[in-house]
């Protein structure tokens, strides 16, 4: 979208006045539950509307490890309707699985020959997940995942990608690899080779949401709260009834210091539950600090109960009204997923041009 006026809020967009570009996405493993929703989903409502964005569900990457075809079938399409319910809207976002957009995968073999083999040993979250499951159960997926990470975000020309602090690592390797491949294939090489020249992929930058970009464990405040965690009482699933949810609470991991506060290093536990109760009742932190400040725990965990069920219940309605309408979900993919290839197929093609590959 390219605007006449330049606005006075000038880093939402680029140096031709265009909205900048943002992708993001979330794996279709487990149920999305509240952190994937205060930390991600909910951040995109918003940018929606000022940015242009690319949402897509991340199914190449939930194959890294071992799986059930099935339930990724499955868990596909609920990812993709849940986005729909919690108000990504895809008249203004581009909505699609990572899968029906073949320039992913071209572009991350592309890329993989660039990548040197010492970067990817460094990365923290293969060193955890392969201790965890174990050579024989690990494949080279797990290993060359942020290749194709790089590869996702590279294909748009984003300008900013929303990342937790877990991702960093990874948003920095693919901006490494971007000014490695532009480096080696873009500039004048690309030009006497028939390009236009100059840069490959733009270099992207980190957007670090707002409170909520971690959402912690129910039964431990200094984990993150995981799909992959064995323990379902550890999350809450935006998908939870009101009866699961308020058995969660009752008993989710307390302390026994009195009263509730924020910011209080020996109080991991109080410090997310209230930080969860802030980001679905919509008040203000300081507003949460003095209503809570003098509660008790059984008090609160029934306030926390309420506001989670009124703020879930209308995405469960919406979700179910999306998931028995196919024709309607369909749709949005196929459009998304065209809309996603037309920009994403002139960077892997300049790719294959700059990197000397005879033309299609």
């Amino acid at each position: 979208m390219r605007l006449l006026g330049m606005p006075q809020d000038m880093e939402k967009y680029d140096a031709c006045g265009l909205w900048k570009r943002i992708v993001s996405g979330v794996q279709p493993t487990g149920s999305i539950h509240l952190g994937n929703y205060l930390g991600a989903i909910k951040n995109w409502i918003r940018l929606q509307d000022t940015y242009e964005t690319f949402f897509f569900i991340v199914d190449l990457h939930a194959i890294t490890l071992q799986y059930e075809a099935q339930q990724l079938l499955r868990a596909t399409r609920d990812t993709a309707a849940i986005y729909l319910a919690c108000g990504v809207d895809p008249s203004k976002a581009s909505v699609f699985v990572q899968s029906h957009v073949r320039a992913h995968v071209e572009l991350m073999w592309l890329l993989s020959s660039a990548t040197p083999i010492g970067w990817l040993n460094r990365m923290i979250q293969f060193k955890e997940k392969s201790r965890k499951a174990g050579d024989e159960n690990v494949g080279v997926a797990l290993l060359t995942y942020p290749v194709l990470m790089a590869a996702d975000i590279l294909l748009y020309q984003s300008d900013l990608v929303p990342v937790g602090e877990d991702q960093k690592q990874h948003l920095e390797l693919t901006r490494e690899l971007a000014e490695r491949v532009n480096y080696l294939y873009g500039g004048r090489k690309w030009k006497k080779l028939g390009g236009r020249g100059g840069a490959l992929f733009k270099v992207p930058e980190p957007l670090i949401p707002p409170t909520g970009a971690r959402i912690m464990s129910l039964t431990d405040g200094l984990s993150k709260m995981s799909k992959s965690a064995p323990s379902d009482q550890s999350r809450i699933n935006l998908l939870d009834s009101k009866d699961v949810i308020a058995n969660k609470i009752k008993r989710c991991k307390t302390d026994a210091f009195p009263g509730l506060e924020f910011d209080n290093a020996e109080r991991p536990e109080c410090n997310n539950l209230l930080s969860i109760y802030q980001l679905v009742s919509g008040k203000t932190k300081q507003e949460v600090a003095e209503e809570c400040r003098d509660m008790n725990w059984g008090t609160f965990k029934i306030v926390l109960t309420d506001a989670l069920v009124d703020h879930l219940h209308p995405i469960q309605v919406r979700y179910e009204e999306i998931i028995s309408d196919s024709s309607y979900l369909d749709g949005v993919l196929a459009e998304g997923a065209r809309k996603a290839a037309d920009i994403a197929d002139v960077t892997v093609n300049n790719v294959y041009q700059a990197m000397g590959f005879l033309k299609r």
